[in-house]
Formats: C-alpha cells, sequence, structure tokens
C-alpha cells in the first residue's frame, strides 16, 4: 500500500471521497493511503451515511487531520472491515486512553474521530478524521491537542501502520492453499 503525507492544508468536503483522487491529485497510483491536515465541513448532498442523514446531523470540525484509504477489488463488507481494522490500529497508537467502539473513537465522553466506508465503482475507499482542536464540532469532542499528540508525527504513524497491517493481509492470504 502507497503512503503520501500531504503537506498542504486543504478543508474536507465529501468531494475527495472518491476514485483516484490519491492519484489525480498526488500521483499515488492504486491501493492507498493519503494523509493531511484541514477543516471538515460536509453539505448534506456529500454525507454518505444515510443515518447521519435521516438524523440531520452535521459533520463538522475546525481542524482535523484526515485520511482516505483505496483499496481496489473490494466489496463493501471487506471494506468496511477495513475500515475497523484501522480504526483500532489508530486506537492501538494513541494508547489506552482511547476507546473504540465499532468504527468512532472517543476520550472520555468526547468523539475523537469520524469515519465512513463505501464503494466507488473501481474500489473501496475509507475517510477517516482525527479531530485535532474541539473547536467547530456540533458535538461534544475530544482531540489530539487534549492527548498532546503532534498530527503531522502521528500521521506517518499512521500512514506506515496502515499501509504495513495492509500488506501483511494481502500475504497471509497469499501463503496459503486451498483445501479440497
Amino acid at each position: 500500500m502507497k503512503t503520501k503525507w500531504i503537506t498542504e492544508q486543504f478543508a474536507y468536503d465529501g468531494s475527495q471521497l472518491r476514485s483516484l483522487f490519491a492519484y489525480e491529485n498526488y500521483g499515488v497510483q492504486g491501493d492507498s493511503i493519503v494523509s493531511w491536515v484541514g477543516a471538515c465541513d460536509i453539505p448534506d448532498d456529500k454525507i454518505v451515511d444515510v443515518e447521519d442523514l435521516r438524523a440531520g446531523d452535521s459533520i463538522a470540525g475546525s481542524e482535523m487531520l484526515h485520511f482516505i484509504v483505496e483499496v481496489f477489488g473490494q466489496t463493501l463488507p471487506a471494506t468496511v472491515a477495513l475500515q475497523r481494522l484501522v480504526m483500532a490500529n489508530v486506537s492501538d497508537l494513541l494508547g489506552e486512553e482511547v476507546v473504540r467502539d465499532g468504527d468512532d473513537l472517543f476520550v472520555k465522553n468526547g468523539k475523537l474521530s469520524i469515519s465512513i466506508a463505501t464503494l466507488s465503482p473501481v474500489s473501496g475507499l475509507i475517510h477517516f478524521a482525527l479531530n485535532i482542536r474541539n473547536e467547530g464540532t456540533p458535538v461534544e469532542t475530544s482531540c489530539l491537542q487534549d492527548l498532546n499528540v503532534d498530527p503531522s508525527e502521528f500521521a506517518q504513524k499512521v500512514l506506515q501502520s496502515v499501509s504495513k497491517e495492509w500488506v501483511e493481509l494481502l500475504s497471509a492470504g497469499h501463503k496459503v492453499k486451498w483445501v479440497k
């Protein structure tokens, strides 16, 4: 899995959750995970989670650490399973203060993350983001600042960890023979 830390800061508005975003914009082709810092404000027409839409929930934050994962040839259940694995991995990297509930991360009562998995016609896509600061969020949140975590350094750890996990996951499937 290829990785890219994007030094340019820009807001996430949901339009980035599409096939070949990393390749079109940053030359990162194939299975990949990219990351950057920016605000988050997703208009209703870009919200993928119908449960959020039905509830009238807004998804926003003034400064977040964003990640987009793209994997090719996956089903939606496999992409959701990868999303859960990624969030477990991120939780492990952050330490015992962080509690994972499905694909969400919390510190005490504050929501630390947002996350969604979906499909494009050619790939499985995951967007997840961690609050860097608590400002601009519509719900009670926690943030990397509260945990004294540097976003850039942490992003590098996540990029390498998720890439390694993906490579090992594929390798595990390539070393076994089928049963008769």
